[in-house]
């Protein structure tokens, strides 16, 4: 396994400074600092952007008319004229990564099975699975709706897919059947491609039922293929005939599958749709582009996450993991890793071991086992970590990993320092955080790394190239040092399309322009410092306002679970046109420890402290979880809404939850506050 740099080859140069060499060099353009090189990239969107395709050497059998054409939000018009093929970029890579032995995906599972996909077997089994499609009469714009774990046959999907113009959507197999249906009864899929079933925290879990359900909810498929991953019995297979079989769909091996192509499609064609959580109403279909989440994930994974090309010698070896379901937006993250010849190491399983057996090990001996060289998980994840105990020392060899990447929710500076200690432990002195804030909505990051900047724990280093990014007062005006709406006042290339099935854009104008016109509101708090980093404070929809002062949800946070008795914990603020604020604090707390008089007042003397007295809370309940998304994010504003005399169906989707079974407690405290009437989903 090539590990490190070849023999000779310098120490690695940072991917940003090999950026800012070929401004200096290629452009006549140098920059005093990172600040003075920000700037020019949101004031001169058509040259930076235009830097980014020649940089990349970004290809297209037709010129473009112009970078951006118009600028305004939504409508910007990126690189008309150009073509663009999601695949073709991945594959640029096949013959120089293979001849210098790089695999392009390495896998693992929880039952320890190994596989490697080389590029040249990643572009054979694309093809066969595309001529396959291709003679199901898939055509350009028809989508093609997936309900797969994170295994290397969904890459290969879904390369298959957009290779064709077919547009992707991926659910995860850990969503039940109503979940799923909510998104792709939108879309009206051609094709379903599924499998059998999982094995997740260590018990194997038989999906055909659902595969079957969701077949006949769907009456658009028209073709099915099943990809075996569990291996289920043939009866439990019956109900899912007639299908195909993933398996013999990707097996082909002959002059076509060697000669085949992936089709050019325009610029804007739609290469995915992603979807927003969706905890009130429909989740929200939001469509983007080949070119688009092209140009933006490879500026984002090799200028600010540093991920280089694994056969370049200045990045010999790179490994690029970063643990996703692929119900969750950084499984296309993770995924891009191959659009810059990046081997993308992915394992499929619970990051926490069992039920039975819990085990926050997993994923650092995953990493160790395949030499992962870039580490990313979500912030939550790696505070399970710390409170769990974990000694990744025991883990294996991990001095390889140069970079810890998190994602999902602030990362507290407790965590940051405790992961930084526990890599020094291991003779890894200089271990990076690229902590980033971005999502679903646009694929890409708002705010994120730098790796030749200061790193100050519980901070993000800079806003990103490209964006502009600013923190706005309650007067729309913006403001440093202080906490505003996280917005973006200019547009970028990888912005939503549309939303699929919205006459007029109306959705997609309300969930993001509705309170400043021509303005994207992303829906978060806030402060960039003097010094340009940046720190997130939580969704704004679901922030503290005691008392006219106004404070995102982490800093609370910080400081409760800080106390070793306290594992995880909530805070809602119940302030309500008008009405006298309650806030209540859930926590959850170490076995055997009772919330008792003495442990509550630590608690409010350690929000006292670190924030100010006027965030005690109003009242302090022991709970035995805290209600959580599929992706980790703490259920604020439902739990919010439900206390507030909203019934439980309309607030939220059970489905889309990690842990439904903990909604029943808060249900029965808002009845017992005389504020919600009996839901029936209850």
């Amino acid at each position: 396994m090539p590990q490190g740099m070849p023999p000779g080859t310098a120490e690695r140069v940072p991917q940003i400074r090999l950026y800012q060499n070929w401004l200096r060099d290629k452009r006549g353009l140098a920059f005093a600092d990172y600040d003075a090189l920000w700037r020019w990239s949101v004031s001169d969107l058509s040259g930076f952007w235009q830097s980014i395709w020649d940089y990349f050497e970004l290809r297209s059998p037709t010129p473009y008319t112009a970078v951006l054409a118009e600028e305004t939000m939504p409508g910007a018009r990126w690189f008309e004229g150009a073509q663009a093929n999601y695949a073709h970029q991945v594959f640029r890579h096949v013959d120089k990564a293979h001849g210098a032995g790089m695999p392009a995906i390495v896998s693992r599972n929880e039952k320890g099975e190994a596989r490697e996909l080389s590029w040249p077997e990643l572009r054979r089994q694309v093809a066969s699975l595309a001529l396959h499609l291709q003679a199901e009469g898939l055509q350009p714009g028809d989508r093609v709706a997936a309900y797969l774990p994170n295994v290397p046959e969904a890459i290969v999907a879904f390369l298959a897919v957009v290779s064709l113009g077919g547009v992707w959507s991926i659910c995860a197999p850990d969503m039940g059947t109503a979940a799923v249906l909510d998104r792709f009864k939108q879309i009206e899929p051609k094709v379903l491609i599924a499998c059998d079933g999982v094995h997740y925290a260590g018990r194997d879990v038989d999906r055909t039922e659902v595969v079957a359900q969701l077949r006949a909810a769907l009456p658009s498929v028209s073709h099915t293929l099943v990809l075996r991953n569990l291996g289920v019995s043939e009866t439990a297979m019956a109900a899912l005939q007639p299908c195909a079989d993933f398996a013999a769909a990707t097996a082909r091996d002959d002059d076509q599958t060697r000669t085949f192509e992936p089709v050019w499609l325009p610029f804007n064609h739609p290469v995915w749709i992603v979807y927003s959580s969706g905890t009130t109403g429909l989740p929200k279909p939001i469509v983007h582009a080949h070119g688009g989440s092209t140009i933006v994930a490879l500026t984002l994974k090799a200028l600010h996450n540093d991920i280089g090309c694994s056969y370049d010698p200045n990045s010999w070896g790179e490994r690029y993991h970063w643990y996703s379901s692929t119900g969750w937006v950084m499984w296309n993250a993770q995924m891009s890793g191959l659009l810059n010849g990046t081997t993308c190491c992915i394992f499929d399983g619970s990051p926490a071991g069992s039920r039975e057996k819990p085990d926050w090990g997993v994923l650092f001996r995953f990493a160790a086992d395949v030499g992962a060289t870039f580490f990313g998980a979500g912030a939550a994840f790696f505070a399970n970590c710390m409170k769990a105990g974990l000694d990744v020392s025991q883990c294996g060899e991990l001095r390889q990993v140069r970079v810890l990447g998190t994602t999902g929710s602030p990362l507290s500076e407790d965590v940051q320092r405790w992961g930084t200690q526990q890599f020094e432990a291991i003779g890894v002195r200089d271990i990076w955080w690229c902590n980033i804030s971005g999502g679903t909505d646009f694929a890409g990051a708002f705010i994120g790394g730098n790796r030749e900047l200061p790193q100050t724990p519980g901070e993000m280093q800079c806003r990103l190239l490209g964006c502009a990014v600013e923190a706005w007062s309650e007067q729309g005006q913006p403001v440093i040092g202080e906490v505003g709406e996280l917005v973006c006042t200019k547009p970028i290339p990888s912005m939503p399309l549309n939303f699929w099935g919205d006459p007029g854009n109306k959705r997609y104008l309300a969930s993001y322009f509705d309170t400043y016109p021509g303005v994207w509101r992303h829906g978060d708090w806030l402060k960039i410092t003097p010094r340009g980093s940046c720190i997130i404070y939580g969704r704004s929809d679901a922030t503290i306002n005691r008392h006219g002062l106004r404070m995102g949800t982490s800093e609370l946070y910080s400081a409760v679970e800080a106390l070793p008795e306290v594992l995880d914990s909530m805070v809602v603020d119940l302030e309500y046109l008008g009405r006298e604020s309650y806030m209540p604090l859930f926590v959850v707390l170490r076995p055997g420890i009772a919330l008792d008089d003495a442990l509550k007042s630590r608690i409010a003397g350690a929000i006292r402290t670190a924030l100010s007295p006027r965030f005690v809370p109003d009242g302090i309940f022991q709970v035995p979880e805290i209600p959580r998304t599929l992706t980790g994010k703490k259920q604020e504003l439902p739990i919010k809404k439900l206390l507030l005399g909203q019934p439980l169906e309309k607030v939220v989707n059970r489905d889309t939850m990690a842990n439904p079974g903990s909604l029943d407690w808060y249900v029965a405290f808002a009845r017992q506050r005389g504020v919600v009437p009996a839901p029936a989903a209850a």
